[in-house]
């Protein structure tokens, strides 16, 4: 089971508020303000500050 479009739409980035994204795995969501990844795990996205992982930079 994915993550419904309306979970989407009302999830932001609980660091900057910012806009998230799915990524193209599917099982993560993106910040690209904060470069952070946010991991989906068992339908649930971690939106933990701690538990999110850096993006390497452009």
């Amino acid at each position: 089971m994915a993550i419904s479009k309306e979970l989407l739409d009302i999830l932001v980035c609980p660091k900057c508020k910012g806009e998230i994204y799915l990524n193209k795995a599917q099982d993560g969501l993106i910040c690209d303000n904060c470069k952070l990844l946010y991991e989906i795990r068992d339908d649930i996205p971690i939106m933990l500050i701690d538990e999110a992982k850096k993006m390497e930079g452009d």
